[in-house]
């Protein structure tokens, strides 16, 4: 294991614009495949991925459900201040044609993080001028979110809501795909079908485990005839997984929290795999975030707010198949963690040379522990 001490400016890399994707591949299995998992990298396909796999490995994926997290709407109107009235008794200070018209509430934006036990729920609010509790905000759909406070505590980051109706049903019928801020048109019925998982079965998350986007039917088939198993955990992306670090010292960055479920199979999915000597291959990093939350706490669910950075010592993953991340963000720095720093900036190098495409619709890597011993 290295001593070397890494900061932020290690994880950045120079990506011309016109490399992040903007739609998905025509089909899903058709994206690039940059294979790291040698000294050199080897550009394939992903449908190539069931070669890459041995009999006898599990693939665990992240079964989470996109759902239209946002929500437009507006603020009540602003009420009129009262008018001056001239030592006559005539008012005064009007001073145009239709003042005395109630104007209207500026408009807002709703990203719903979390859907609370209780049915209320916590998001982020873009709006001009934040709006105090026991405001009613109108939004469109004709439904009304209550603002109760901020969350998860008084001084929270997030506000905390009370919709008009189930928050599910209202997300679906009137909310919208919450497309990455770097992809740059509104939803479509593209975006509905192919920014969602084929296996996708937990709504909660703001963001799609995109490596996992690439897998189709017949994928999933040829991938169970190679006789690897198939397992899954459930992690609810949020937003934070966008954000970008901010700290040039690591120790210093505040890590979101997600919600995550290891459901007993797959306990002992993994449990089998290791009995049999198979690797277990994480698909996406959310998976990896999941699996190692798991290993380090010994809770099956929970909230996990786990940073992995060069140095971490795995204990259930051996193998990853991930998207291309942002530049000096945390997800860099997990598959620099697995892979090592220094092969995963080469890799990242021949892949904006090579013109691969990145970010949520773009293409994928494989990846193996940088020491290629079972994780334990």
């Amino acid at each position: 294991m290295s001593d070397r001490t890494f900061t932020t400016s290690d994880f950045d890399f120079a990506l011309p614009p016109e490399l992040i994707a903007q739609h998905p591949a025509p089909e899903r299995s058709a994206s690039r495949l940059l294979d790291g998992s040698g000294a050199a990298p080897i550009d394939r396909v992903f449908r190539d991925l069931p070669a890459l796999l041995q009999p006898g490995d599990l693939l665990v994926f992240n079964d989470t459900q996109v759902v239209k997290a946002r929500l437009y709407g507006h603020k009540p109107p602003a009420p009129l201040a009262r008018s001056r009235r001239s030592p006559q008794g005539a008012p005064i200070g009007l001073g145009r044609p239709g003042a005395d018209r109630q104007p209207s509430g500026g408009k807002l934006e709703l990203l719903v993080e979390r859907v609370l036990p209780d049915g209320s729920v916590a998001a982020h609010m873009k709006v001009s001028k934040k709006p105090p509790p026991g405001t009613v905000l109108r939004m469109a759909g004709d439904f009304t979110a209550t603002v109760l406070g901020r969350w998860p505590q008084a001084d929270g980051p997030l506000f905390h809501l009370r919709l008009s109706g189930d928050a599910y049903q209202l997300m679906a019928a009137h909310g919208h795909v919450p497309l990455p801020p770097y992809i740059q048109h509104t939803d479509s019925a593209q975006d509905v079908a192919r920014y969602q998982t084929v296996f996708a079965r937990h709504p909660g998350a703001v963001a799609a485990p995109t490596a996992a986007l690439h897998f189709d039917d017949a994928l999933l088939a040829a991938i169970d005839a190679r006789g690897v198993q198939r397992a899954f955990v459930t992690l609810h992306v949020g937003a934070g997984t966008f954000q970008p670090v901010r700290t040039e010292n690591l120790a210093e960055h505040l890590m979101h929290r997600e919600r995550y479920l290891v459901p007993p199979a797959t306990a002992q999915a993994v449990a089998e795999c290791r009995a049999r000597g198979g690797r277990v291959v994480a698909v996406g990093t959310t998976s990896v975030r999941t699996l190692e939350s798991w290993a380090a706490s010994g809770q099956r669910q929970g909230d996990t707010d786990i940073f992995i950075t060069p140095g971490f010592g795995f204990r259930v993953v051996d193998a990853l198949v991930t998207n291309f991340h942002l530049p000096r963000s945390t997800l860099m720095m997990l598959v620099s963690a697995l892979a090592g720093h220094d092969h995963v900036m080469a890799l990242y190098a021949h892949a904006v040379a090579a013109r691969y495409r990145f970010f949520s619709y773009g293409d994928a890597m494989w990846l193996t522990r940088r020491d290629g011993e079972p994780a334990r």
